[in-house]
């Protein structure tokens, strides 16, 4: 249910613009720093992603405007192995310095929408990220346990930095193949759960965990991973965010503070017509009593329009109810199985 609100709300913010998919992914010389600095590690992927995509759109050689971001944490691949990044859902044009006028996005050389060179996030992000992780060892933010004991010291840790400057990070920014509206319902799957969907679940026989994979060294091939049951919930757990740690946030003009005002500026300028949501709710209130039926989104007991519809069900014969069984040898259905 939050996870549905929370798609609804988004989709009901989204602009008649192109909108990009941006992805922020740390090189793998960092992941066990950041699997033992989770809060603070995390912390700064997040500001120096937004810092690269807001600096980036605001130079007049991009675009020069201020744009609006959504961020989504994900630290898991399809193996459930530690693979932290970040996707991000940018606009392709954004509001004037003054706030007067909406710029709308560049075009590339095929005349396609065009948001900024991959070498150019790729290499911002990097010395952002850098950065602001020297300062966090500087200021004792960042703790060193087991094999990483050693990066204590200062010239092991700015070895390990050197390591990881070596090449270019990874940083994929594309549009969306279909429509914003997709990627939202595709990160919203992971909005409200960690790592893996009840459906990747195939069986759990002699202690033995297996569950569907996309392989991408082989051609995104299907696979079937079978790990042993501890092997299993050691990758799970990896991926356990630290007490009230916050893995979806706005940047921009979509901040949470200024989020209403900026988007009704963004769409009076886009000349876009929004309906209030008090003449909304008269215009629901008068349908509903000439019509005398109940709307589908009021609930039942305490008669506000509060319900959220998921999906429709077609009609289908009631499903046999079986016994749990999974402490059996006996394959399971991945329903059956909720890891949120």
């Amino acid at each position: 249910m939050a996870r549905a609100v929370w798609l609804e709300k988004r989709e009901s913010e989204l602009l008649p613009v192109p909108y990009f998919h941006v992805v922020f992914t740390l090189p793998r010389e960092l992941g066990p720093l950041a699997l033992q600095n989770k809060r603070v590690v995390y912390g700064i992927l997040f500001c120096a992603a937004a810092q690269t995509l807001l600096e980036v759109a605001a130079d007049p050689k991009h675009l020069g405007a201020k744009i609006g971001c959504l961020m989504v944490l994900h630290s898991w691949g399809q193996n459930l192995m530690h693979h932290p990044h970040v996707h991000a859902i940018v606009t392709g044009g954004g509001l004037s310095a003054d706030g007067t006028r909406w710029i709308h996005g560049k075009q590339s050389k095929r005349r396609k929408p065009f948001f900024a060179p991959g070498k150019v996030l790729s290499r911002v992000f990097r010395g952002k990220f850098i950065g602001m992780l020297k300062r966090a060892f500087a200021s004792g933010q960042l703790g060193f346990f087991g094999r990483l004991k050693s990066l204590g010291d200062q010239a092991a840790f700015e070895q390990l930095l050197s390591k990881a400057v070596r090449h270019d990070w990874i940083v994929y920014a594309k549009r969306p193949f279909s429509s914003p509206a997709c990627v939202l319902k595709y990160l919203a799957r992971y909005t409200h759960r960690v790592a893996i969907s009840n459906r990747r679940l195939v069986e759990l026989r002699n202690g033995r965990v297996s569950f569907r994979h996309k392989d991408y060294s082989d051609d995104q091939q299907s696979k079937v991973l079978p790990l042993s049951s501890c092997e299993f919930m050691r990758r799970f757990l990896m991926h356990t965010l630290p007490s009230g740690f916050v893995r979806i946030r706005y940047y921009g003009f979509l901040a949470n503070r200024y989020r209403n005002e900026r988007l009704e500026k963004c769409r009076d300028l886009l000349g876009v017509m929004s309906v209030p949501a008090s003449t909304l709710k008269e215009t629901q209130t008068t349908a509903e009593n000439s019509d005398r039926v109940p709307s589908p989104k009021t609930c039942p007991a305490c008669g506000r329009q509060s319900l959220v519809i998921i999906d429709v069900l077609s009609p289908a014969r009631p499903l046999l109810l079986r016994r749990p069984h999974f402490l059996t040898d006996r394959k399971i259905n991945s329903n059956c199985f909720d890891t949120s």
